[in-house]
């Protein structure tokens, strides 16, 4: 094989392994935002758990013990923010950070993010490079070089 060949399985190597052993749950309403950033993530090694709402992420969460959540705000069920707030209730939740996606223009106070354990606030639409680098710096992985 040449070197350009084996290059590029190094850099694919090294996609698959930045998630290596990080579970992340993805709570989303709309089936192709959970189908984008489940396919990302799992091409970047982490394991995806998707939800289709609050409550559903809420149980995945209870029995799946992530490193991550990633959610929606405006879901049925249970918001985004009223899980987070479930999160930070459990003593064996909280330690769980969550990466909040919101509508373009909504804001969430500082204070109610801190209170509620979201790490970040990403606005849709979102650069699926930009969640995975957030991803990336909130479980403490370094990203690959040329990671997508």
């Amino acid at each position: 094989m040449s070197a350009k060949g084996l290059a590029g399985m190094s850099t694919a190597t090294e996609k698959r392994d930045l998630g290596a052993g990080k579970r992340v749950v993805v709570a989303d309403d709309a089936p192709f935002i959970r189908h984008i950033v489940c396919t990302k993530l799992r091409n970047a090694g982490y394991e995806a758990i998707p939800a289709a709402d609050g409550e559903e992420a809420l149980e995945l969460c209870r029995t799946e013990k992530p490193d991550l959540l990633i959610t929606d705000f405006q879901m049925p069920i249970m918001t985004g923010l009223q899980l987070c707030k479930h999160l930070q209730a459990s003593d064996k939740l909280r330690h769980i950070p969550a990466v909040m996606l919101t509508a373009r223009g909504f804001e969430i106070d500082s204070e109610e993010m801190a209170a509620a354990g979201i790490a970040a606030v990403l606005a849709k639409p979102f650069s699926p490079r930009e969640l995975l680098e957030k991803v990336s710096e909130l479980l403490g992985a370094s990203a690959a070089p040329g990671a997508p």
